[in-house]
């Protein structure tokens, strides 16, 4: 499902789509409110979702589409202005972001990723996320140590990794490990942190210290 108040914007994504085998547009949106209600009524896996829109914006609407069990995941589209929204899209539960002025075959790799299951978050926008965060308020030392708590030294490392946009295969380089050690890393940190996916793993390691703006 396209949701964006750009018509230019739905109308580019939508003939691109129509010319893929493997990806279909369901519905499109114009508002946040108008999202949530054909979310609902469609039952996309993807939502595309703009961020500033009249009335309900994207981060409510996602934090709507997203909040009941079998829910769709969402992409956010936004653009390099807008950085300072990416944090508050991503813990309202979207699993990744496009930015508008990427190719749009690359919009539609990210489209594929987040319908996989896994979170996109690009490594040049997770700096500028690391950094806003650094903005913000820090969380006090006694709950930052909880979360970290029954993980290993490794899994540390890893999850601090996760956090800087590192890929299992960098991961894998950096720590002079193989790639499906890496990944069974990654696997532990989800189950023992709670994690629905990678991008809850970065935003874990923003909120608790574990990566530093620079």
């Amino acid at each position: 499902m396209l949701v964006d108040d750009q018509p230019l914007i739905r109308s580019g994504l939508r003939v691109l789509i129509g010319e893929t085998a493997d990806l279909e547009v369901v519905a499109e949106a114009g508002t946040g409110a108008e999202a949530v209600e054909l979310a609902a009524a469609h039952g996309p896996d993807v939502v595309v979702m703009d961020i500033r829109m009249p009335g309900m914006d994207g981060i409510e609407a996602t934090r709507r589409i997203t909040g009941g069990p079998g829910a769709p995941r969402v992409l956010v589209l936004t653009t390099f202005d807008e950085d300072e929204h990416v944090y508050g899209a991503l813990r309202a539960g979207a699993s990744g972001f496009a930015v508008k002025d990427m190719a749009l075959e690359d919009i539609l790799a990210a489209v594929r990723v987040v319908a996989a299951g896994d979170g996109l978050i690009a490594p040049g926008v997770t700096r500028r996320l690391i950094a806003e965060f650094a903005r913000g308020p820090r969380p006090e030392p006694a709950r930052a140590a909880r979360p970290v708590e029954g993980i290993t030294d490794r899994e540390r490392e890893v999850l601090t990794l996760v956090g800087r946009g590192r890929s299992n295969g960098e991961i894998a380089e950096e720590l002079f490990i193989s790639v499906a050690t890496a990944k069974a890393h990654v696997a532990r940190l989800f189950t023992k942190l709670g994690a629905r996916d990678r991008v809850q793993l970065v935003i874990t390691a923003y909120e608790w210290g574990l990566v530093s703006p620079g």
